[in-house]
C-alpha cells in the first residue's frame, strides 16, 4: 500500500483491467514504489479471466470463481480506480481522456483493454447480434438467455459466428449448460438446434490436423450443424445472411469473429496494425511514444506476431511490470521474449479438454482436471490478498527514485520536509488558482461578491420573504476516486439543507489535500472540486469561496447557505411526527458495514461500485416530492444510523414508532459484511442508542439488528407521511430514481417511556 504520507511524484495510468494489469497492480501491492501512484480506469469493477470463462457458461464455476474483484486489487495495491470509459490520449499533454470524468493525467501509461468486436464491418451486426466481448455485456444476454429458454417451451436455435477455438469452445458450453437445464426441468433437449458458422474451410483453423478432428466429431455427436466457408455478410432481427446468399432463422446470435483495436486508438496518433492493434517493441513499449505501453490483445508486437490468446496477456503480466517501474526509474527495460509453442486446453462444454500444442492433440477428462487445477492457481494469486504495510523510504533515497527536473526536485524537498502550521499550511497560490480556474460553478443574482472576486468573503443577498438555512458537513475521503468523493462529499452536505424543505443557494469549500509535487496537488483538487462543482451546479447552489489546506488525507466539506420561505409552519423539521404516519426511507443502508469491509479487501467490487451510485444520487428531488406529497417530519441519513436519526425525530415530536426489520432496504453486500463482523469505527458510539429500543433483547439476534446502528454517508431520506398518502408518494419516488424506497415502520402514539422504538419482524 502506498503510504499516506508519501508525497506522489509519479504516476502511473493502467487502462483496462486486463490480464496483464492484473498481474502489475498485484506486483506492485507487493512491493510499491515509494512516491509513484497507479491509477486504474476501467469501466467495470471485475475482469473476467477468460481461461475460465467456457466453464462459467457451462455451470461449473459461479460469477464470482471466473472473475477477478478489480475494486479489492486496487485496494491491495494502493492504487486509485476509477470507473469510467476511456475515449482517448491527449499525449501532448499526457492525459487520459474519459467519457463522463475529467481528464487523468500520466507520466506513464499502459493500455490493457483487450481487442473489440469489430460488428460494424457487417450490416445488421451491432444492432442484432451478441459479441462475447465485451465479457459483462455478453453475460447479461447469456443470462436472458438462459431465463428465455427456461420459461419458453419449443424450439429455441442458436448461431455461433466465428469458428475458432473461442467460438467453438462457447458453443459447447451453452449447449450443454442449456441441454441441463431442459433436462432438469423434465423437457427435450432436442429442443435445441446450435449453427455453426465458420468463413473457411476448417475449423479452429490455428490448431493442428488432430485437434480439428477431435473437434469436428464432438460438434457432429452432439447435433451441432456447421457451416463450412459461410462468412457472414448481414445480419437482420432473428435472421443471418452468409456470402452464398444462404439465409437461416435464430433466436441469438452470437459473434465470435476476429477483432480489431478499440476504435478510439486511430485518434490517438500511435503507430497501429491493420487491425487497430497498438504496434509495440519488445519492451511492449508503443512504437510512437517511449511513455506508453501496451499488452494483451491490444499490442501487436512487431517482431513476433502473436495469436490472440489470454496466455500471452498473462505471460505479458511480469515483464510489463518491470518496465513500467523502470520506466519511471529511468532504468533500462526488459525485452519479452514470447514462446514459439504454446499450450492451449481447450473444454468441450462437459468436463472433458483436449490439449494442443504445436502437433500435440490430446483429449480426456484429466486434461480438464489439468486445466482446472492450471485456472483456479491463477485465481488464487487475487483472490488470496492480505494488506502490506508499505516501509516509507528514507528522504534521501525517496528523492533519487524517480527522475525529477530541478523544479520539481525543489517541490519534492518541499513536499518530503515537516510541514507548517497554520496559514503555512495552505495550498500554494498558484496550484489553487490553477485548478479553480478550470471550474465553472453556476452564477445566482443574489451572490455580490463571490468566487471569482478577490475579496476576502462572499457577500450574498438573502431575497425578501426568505429565511437563510445554514448547515456544514465536513470529512475525510473513503474513496480513491478524488472526483466521485467530491460529488459524494456535495450530495452529503445537501442533503440538510434538502431535509429541511429549504433550496440550496450559495457553498463554501474547505479542503485538505495531500502534499506532493505541484501538478499532483493541483489536479487531485481539480478532481475532487470538478466533482462536487457539477452536484453543486445542479442543485443550483453557487459555490462562492472556500479554503484549502494541505493535510494527510484527502478530505473535503461544505458550509451550504439554503433559502426557505420566511415562515415557520412551513420548515419541514424533524419535530412533527403525527400517531398514525408512516415512515418512508428512500435509500437503501449499510454504506458504513460496507466499507469497513472494502478497507479490509472483504467487500466485492460489485457491492462497493452500487454504494456509490446509491450515495452520488441527490436527495434533492426526493425531498421535494416528500414535501408536496405533505410530509410531517423528514430528515437525512448520516453518521448516527438509522436508529440515531429516528430518536432524534420521535423525542422532539413526542411519539414513539415502530420499525419493520425486515421491510428495511439494503445495499448489496451490506448483510454479508455486518455478518462477518466489518462495522464502521463509530458503530460503537452509536450502539448506545440501543436503551431506545423497548424490546431489545428480543431482537438483538436479528440478523439486521447491526444495521440500525451502522453509519451512513450521503444516505437516504427518512420522513413521516400521512398513512393515505404514503403509497402515491413512493409511486412518485421511485418514478424519480430512487428504486427501493419503501415504508419501513410507523409512528405511534407515545407511551410510559420516553419516544422508545419497537422492533418488529
Amino acid at each position: 500500500m502506498q503510504a499516506p504520507d508519501t508525497p506522489i511524484l509519479r504516476d502511473i495510468v493502467l487502462v483496462g483491467g486486463g490480464h496483464s494489469h492484473v498481474g502489475v497492480l498485484k506486483s506492485f501491492g507487493m512491493t510499491p514504489i515509494p512516491g509513484v501512484r497507479l491509477t486504474l480506469i476501467c469501466t467495470d469493477m471485475h475482469t473476467p479471466y477468460s481461461g475460465m470463462l467456457p466453464g462459467y457458461v457451462a455451470g461449473h464455476y459461479d460469477y464470482d470463481e471466473v472473475h477477478i474483484d478489480l475494486s479489492r486489487l486496487a485496494v491491495f495495491a494502493g492504487a486509485r480506480l476509477y470507473k469510467d470509459e476511456v475515449i482517448g490520449i491527449d499525449r501532448l499533454n499526457r492525459k487520459v481522456l474519459c467519457r463522463n470524468r475529467p481528464a487523468v493525467p500520466y507520466d506513464v501509461l499502459s493500455i490493457n483493454i483487450g481487442a473489440t468486436p469489430q460488428l460494424a464491418n457487417v450490416l445488421g451486426a451491432q444492432e442484432h447480434a451478441v459479441a462475447v466481448k465485451p465479457i459483462t455485456r455478453f453475460n447479461d444476454r447469456w443470462l436472458a438467455l438462459l431465463e428465455r429458454v427456461k420459461n419458453n417451451p419449443g424450439t429455441t436455435t442458436v448461431a455461433v459466428v466465428g469458428a475458432g477455438a473461442g467460438g467453438v469452445e462457447l458453443l459447447l458450453a451453452m449447449q450443454f449448460r442449456l441441454c441441463n437445464v431442459l433436462r432438469g426441468l423434465g423437457r427435450d433437449p432436442a429442443e435445441l438446434v446450435f449453427h455453426l458458422f465458420a468463413s473457411g474451410a476448417d475449423l479452429l483453423p490455428t490448431h493442428n490436423a488432430r485437434v480439428r478432428k477431435r473437434f469436428t466429431k464432438v460438434l457432429a455427436d452432439r447435433g451441432v450443424q456447421v457451416h463450412r466457408n459461410a462468412e457472414v455478410t448481414q445480419v437482420m432481427p432473428g435472421q443471418l445472411q452468409t456470402a452464398s446468399g444462404e439465409v437461416l432463422d435464430a433466436d441469438e446470435i452470437i459473434w465470435v469473429t476476429r477483432a480489431g483495436g478499440a476504435a478510439w486508438l486511430k485518434e490517438t496518433g500511435l503507430a497501429l496494425d491493420a487491425d487497430g492493434f497498438i504496434r509495440v517493441s519488445d519492451s511492449l513499449q508503443s512504437l510512437s511514444d517511449p511513455v506508453i505501453f501496451a499488452a494483451g490483445d491490444v499490442a501487436s508486437m512487431v517482431n513476433f506476431p502473436l495469436e490472440k490468446a489470454g496466455v500471452f496477456a498473462v505471460r505479458q503480466g511480469p515483464p510489463l511490470t518491470h518496465n513500467l517501474r523502470c520506466s519511471v526509474l529511468g532504468e533500462a527495460l526488459r525485452p519479452y521474449r514470447p514462446q514459439r509453442k504454446w499450450l492451449a486446453l481447450i473444454s468441450t462444454g462437459d468436463q472433458y479438454a483436449v490439449a494442443s500444442r504445436g502437433w500435440l492433440g490430446l483429449g480426456g477428462a484429466w486434461v480438464w482436471r489439468w486445466k482446472d487445477w492450471i485456472d483456479q492457481r491463477f485465481m488464487r494469486r487475487f483472490s488470496d490478498l492480505q494488506m502490506i504495510d508499505a516501509t516509507v523510504a528514507q528522504t534521501s533515497k525517496l528523492r533519487n527514485l524517480v527522475q525529477l527536473t530541478p523544479q520539481e526536485s525543489l517541490q519534492a524537498i518541499s513536499a518530503m520536509a515537516m510541514r507548517c502550521g497554520g496559514c503555512g499550511a495552505k495550498v500554494g497560490a498558484t496550484v489553487l488558482s490553477s485548478a479553480l480556474s478550470q471550474l465553472h460553478p453556476i452564477n445566482r443574482e443574489e451572490v455580490l461578491v463571490g468566487l471569482t472576486d478577490p475579496d476576502d468573503a462572499a457577500v450574498v443577498r438573502i431575497p425578501p420573504g426568505k429565511a437563510m438555512v445554514h448547515s456544514v458537513d465536513f470529512f475525510r475521503s473513503f474513496v480513491d476516486d478524488p472526483y466521485i468523493f467530491g460529488k459524494i462529499a456535495a450530495n452529503h452536505a445537501l442533503g440538510d439543507v434538502w431535509a429541511m424543505g429549504a433550496q440550496a443557494q450559495t457553498a463554501t469549500a474547505i479542503a485538505t489535500v495531500p502534499s506532493g509535487l505541484d501538478a499532483k496537488v493541483e489536479d487531485v483538487l481539480f478532481q475532487m472540486m470538478t466533482g462536487a462543482v457539477e452536484v453543486l451546479n445542479e442543485a443550483e447552489c453557487a459555490l462562492v469561496g472556500g479554503h484549502t489546506g494541505e493535510g494527510k488525507e484527502l478530505a473535503l466539506g461544505f458550509a451550504i447557505n439554503g433559502l426557505i420561505d420566511d415562515d415557520p409552519a412551513r420548515i419541514l423539521r424533524k419535530n412533527g411526527m403525527q400517531p398514525g404516519d408512516v415512515l418512508i426511507l428512500t435509500k437503501p443502508i449499510g454504506t458504513g458495514t460496507l466499507f469497513a469491509a472494502h478497507a479490509r479487501l472483504a467487500a466485492k467490487g460489485r457491492w462497493i461500485d452500487a454504494a456509490l451510485q446509491s450515495m452520488v444520487m441527490s436527495n434533492r428531488l426526493g425531498a421535494q416530492c416528500l414535501t408536496a406529497w405533505g410530509a410531517t417530519a423528514c430528515t437525512d441519513l448520516t453518521g448516527f444510523g438509522l436508529l440515531g436519526h429516528l430518536l432524534e425525530m420521535t423525542r422532539p415530536s413526542g411519539v414513539d414508532a415502530e420499525l419493520l426489520m425486515s421491510a428495511l432496504p439494503l445495499l448489496d453486500g451490506a448483510q454479508e459484511c455486518v455478518n462477518a463482523g466489518m462495522v464502521s469505527s463509530l458503530q460503537s458510539a452509536n450502539v448506545r442508542l440501543r436503551r431506545a429500543l423497548s424490546n431489545q433483547e428480543a431482537m438483538i439476534n436479528h440478523p439486521r439488528y447491526p444495521l440500525l446502528f451502522d453509519p451512513q454517508t450521503a444516505g437516504g431520506l427518512l420522513a413521516s407521511l400521512p398513512a393515505d398518502k404514503a403509497q402515491a408518494c413512493i409511486n412518485e419516488l421511485q418514478a424519480l430514481g430512487y428504486t427501493q424506497t419503501v415504508v419501513v415502520g410507523r409512528v405511534l402514539a407515545q407511551g410510559d417511556s420516553l419516544a422508545p422504538i419497537t422492533l418488529r419482524e
